[in-house]
């Protein structure tokens, strides 16, 4: 057994738009539960989750940080993931496996684009979570707007469980609805406190809320809502348990309040998060697929289980190699063991396991259902594989990725970084499967595409860093084509014969545009044997291959059909090759005549629009 039960385990996000405070949340967490003995700072380029230089020099997250930490006899694996546009794919990848997470709401800029994206993950995961308004320290910060902001645009229903002592400059503690006390913190950061009774000023505040979050942790449960309607309140114990089942239910989103750079709430927070989020155990079982039979199989997070885990996370150390991260779903795994990837259908061998403190590696000797770590230099491994029992085997779905929204052409700065480039993309990709890489077959350029100009810059760094590739980014050639606006009846005919065996060739086609995206279409309208049956395909081959050669500029020919519809042979010079000349000849004819005209690439684009902004986007 491991050093901690399943039921004291905490797969814990923090989760939110840029610059809301992520990882100054998790500092302080890390901070006041004993991991690290300084506070570092992100502006400082000090904290633990942000250690990569590219992170440091941007003063963001771009890539999910995790770290482990222990409260009141619990466990919390801690995952801090980034939140900006660019990396925030990061974040799906890694919420797949989370059990339950925090949302940070700014009490300044309240819900962004990124805050209603990673909501809507949650609500795809079913990932039970708790709201930590931040930022109260702050000019312009307010608890309540922050909670009608939530309220309203990810359409929670949020009951605060917490009051702020004081705000803006004036914030130094929190209110505590449930136990109806006060918590006045030390000016320092030091995450001291001194518990007080609740100021005069606030009592009438605090009454009506408390009586708000009664009402509604009432509706938890029936056993629950009949005690409130009977009595009119509920103890603390109940409350506590009201707010645990509606948290684990996602009927309601607790709210607490604080300021992670102050150290202000924090140690509530994390008796709130042991208190009210599930561990493994309140989850459903993990469902995946036996990949012999096909058949549905579950797994329960117990130690009795089958072993099995889902890798979420690649990274590179330039000591220990590559590393992957995994979600233990079940059973036990102990290091200098082997284990069989589902996925790929080897076998792989765990030497030692690691427990991630941010950059650093922690050995373990075992890790049980419900843990998150790593393990190096596993050869087929990467990132959405499944490890498992060879006897119960069973392959999990991870997460879809999200589609790379821009492209560039990449180019080595000298001859030795271009021997380099492929295999260097390639661990980058291990490392960041949202990064895709090509070939332009069209303009011969190789083409990399990513999230972001800045997701983009990041990698090219990164492969200087860490594979020593200098690489230039540069504006891809567009890759246009032609197509046709026009139709046209013309013969194409090849003929040989000088003597002895000749080619003879004779084709009539029909050609004529097809809707845009229907690519090509070749008709068979030959009746009565003018062209035998043999030769038609060739006459289609010698079509499409002339095609990748247009007209005008020597774009690809698209979205056109043709109809094969006469024609003639000869007994003796007739042949496939004679055919399919004659096709290419008749291509080229039609399209002199058929109107063409080049196409430039498009994009679609999806905005989405609040109902109360509708009016405005469309009359400006």
């Amino acid at each position: 057994m491991g050093k901690y039960d399943t039921a004291k385990i905490r797969n814990l996000g923090i989760i939110a738009h840029g610059g809301a405070g992520k990882t100054s949340l998790s500092e302080a967490i890390l901070f006041n539960s004993g991991m690290i003995d300084r506070l570092g700072r992100v502006d400082d380029g000090t904290s633990t989750m942000d250690f990569e230089p590219e992170e440091i020099k941007r003063k963001i997250s771009i890539t999910s940080s995790l770290d482990h930490c222990e409260w009141q006899g619990h466990s919390i694996h801690l995952v801090d993931t980034p939140g900006y546009g660019d990396f925030i794919a990061d974040t799906r990848a890694c919420m797949r496996t989370l059990d339950c997470a925090v949302i940070i709401l700014s009490a300044i800029s309240g819900v962004k684009v990124q805050t209603e994206e990673v909501w809507a993950w949650a609500d795809e995961f079913e990932i039970p979570r708790i709201a930590f308004v931040n930022k109260l320290d702050r000019e312009r910060a307010s608890f309540f707007r922050a909670i009608d902001d939530m309220e309203k645009a990810l359409k929670a229903r949020g009951v605060a469980i917490q009051l702020p002592l004081g705000i803006e400059a004036g914030f130094d503690g929190v209110i505590d609805l449930i136990r109806m006390k006060a918590y006045r913190y030390a000016k320092d950061s030091s995450g001291s406190f001194t518990e007080i009774e609740i100021p005069a000023e606030y009592l009438d505040e605090a009454q009506r809320l408390r009586e708000q979050m009664v009402e509604t942790v009432a509706e938890a449960y029936d056993a629950l809502t009949e005690k409130y309607l009977e009595s009119g309140d509920l103890s603390e114990e109940e409350i506590i348990d009201g707010l645990r089942v509606g948290t684990i239910r996602n009927t309601f989103t607790a709210v607490l309040c604080g300021s992670a750079t102050a150290n202000i709430g924090v140690k509530q927070l994390l008796d709130a998060i042991c208190a009210y989020l599930p561990s493994p155990l309140d989850r459903t079982k993990a469902l995946g697929t036996n990949p012999k039979t096909k058949a549905l199989e579950e797994r329960a997070p117990l130690e009795t289980e089958p072993f099995s885990a889902l890798v979420f996370k690649t990274t590179s150390d330039p000591y220990t190699g590559k590393i992957s991260i995994f979600r233990v779903y079940s059973g036990v795994l102990n290091s200098d063991s082997t284990v069989f990837n589902a996925t790929k259908g080897v076998d792989e061998r765990i030497g030692q396991i690691y427990e991630l403190e941010g950059k650093k590696q922690k050995p373990i000797k075992q890790a049980v259902a419900g843990d998150i770590v790593a393990v190096a230099k596993l050869k087929e491994t990467v990132t959405g594989d499944t490890l498992c029992d060879a006897a119960k085997p069973v392959v999990y779905e991870p997460a879809p990725l999200l589609k790379p929204v821009i492209s560039y052409a990449i180019e080595p700065k000298t001859k030795n970084d271009e021997d380099k480039i492929h295999s260097a993309l390639h661990k980058m990709i291990e490392e960041e499967p949202t990064l895709e890489s090509h070939r332009d077959e069209q303009t011969k350029e190789f083409i990399i595409s990513g999230m972001g100009q800045v997701h983009l810059d990041v990698i090219v760094e990164k492969m200087k860093r860490k594979f020593n590739v200098e690489v230039l980014l540069k504006t891809p050639k567009v890759p246009y084509l032609e197509t046709i606006r026009g139709s046209v009846k013309v013969q194409g005919k090849y003929k040989k014969q000088s003597g002895g065996r000749g080619q003879y060739g004779d084709c009539w086609i029909e050609m004529g545009p097809m809707p845009r995206g229907e690519g090509y279409l070749f008709e068979d309208k030959i009746v009565g044997g003018v062209i035998p049956r043999q030769y038609i395909p060739a006459v289609d081959k010698g079509i499409q291959e002339a095609a990748v050669e247009g007209f005008l500029a020597g774009f690809p020919v698209v979205d056109f059909k043709v109809a094969l519809y006469d024609g003639s042979f000869h007994t003796v010079d007739s042949s496939e090759m004679a055919f399919k000349i004659a096709g290419s000849m008749a291509f080229k004819k039609a399209m002199e005549s058929c109107k063409p005209v080049l196409l430039e690439p498009i994009m679609n684009m999806k905005v989405t629009v609040p109902d109360e902004n509708m009016g405005d986007v469309i009359g400006d």
